[in-house]
C-alpha cells in the first residue's frame, strides 16, 4: 500500500496529460485557461476571506471571545461538558484553523485519551465552518442573502456539539 501511494500523484500527473493527449485535446492550453480561471477565482474570493480572518482576529482580541466563553461556562459545566472545550465550541463555526489550535491545546493541557481531548477531537470532526462558509463559498458565487443559511448553519453546529458531547459520554464514559 505504501508503494501505491508514493506512486499515486506522479502517476497520476502522467496519466491526465497522457489520456487528453489520447483524446486529441489540447492539454496544456486549456491547463493554461484553468490555471487563469482558478487566479480570478482567488482575485473574486480574497476580499470575503480578508474580512473573514479580520472579522475573527478582531473577536478574540477585543476579548469578546472570551467573555462569552466566561459566560457559559457556568452552563457548561452544570449539564456535565468540560469547560475545556468551550472555546474550541465557540471559535468552530468561525476559523477552521483557529479551532485546530484550541483542539491541540485542549489535547496539550487534558491528554489525548482524557474526556476533553477524545470530545474535541470528535466536536473538530463532527461540525463545520458555517461562517467561512457564508463569507468565502457564498460570497465567490455572489449570493448577498443567505436567507436560511446562518440558522440552519449554527443550527447545524449546535446539534453536532451536543451529538459529540452524547457519542463521546456514551463511548468513552460507559453511557450518558
Amino acid at each position: 500500500m505504501r508503494a501505491l501511494s508514493a506512486y499515486a500523484i506522479p502517476l497520476l500527473l502522467l496519466v491526465i496529460p497522457l489520456y487528453g493527449l489520447a483524446k486529441k485535446q489540447p492539454v496544456y492550453e486549456q491547463f493554461v485557461a484553468g490555471a487563469a480561471e482558478g487566479i480570478a477565482m482567488t482575485v473574486q474570493i480574497l476580499p470575503y476571506l480578508l474580512a473573514m480572518l479580520l472579522s475573527v482576529a478582531v473577536f478574540r482580541a477585543s476579548g469578546a471571545f472570551t467573555a462569552v466563553a466566561k459566560v457559559l461556562a457556568p452552563l457548561t459545566e452544570t449539564l456535565g461538558v468540560p469547560t475545556e472545550v468551550l472555546p474550541l465550541a465557540l471559535m468552530r463555526p468561525l476559523s477552521g484553523s483557529g479551532a485546530l489550535a484550541l483542539s491541540a491545546d485542549v489535547i496539550n493541557e487534558a491528554g489525548p485519551d482524557s474526556f476533553p481531548g477524545l470530545l474535541a477531537s470528535v466536536m473538530q470532526g463532527s461540525t463545520d465552518t458555517t461562517f467561512y462558509i457564508l463569507a468565502v463559498y457564498f460570497g465567490s458565487v455572489g449570493v448577498k442573502r443567505y436567507r436560511y443559511a446562518l440558522p440552519v448553519g449554527l443550527s447545524a453546529d449546535l446539534m453536532s456539539f451536543i451529538a459529540s458531547y452524547a457519542v463521546c459520554r456514551f463511548f468513552f464514559s460507559g453511557g450518558l
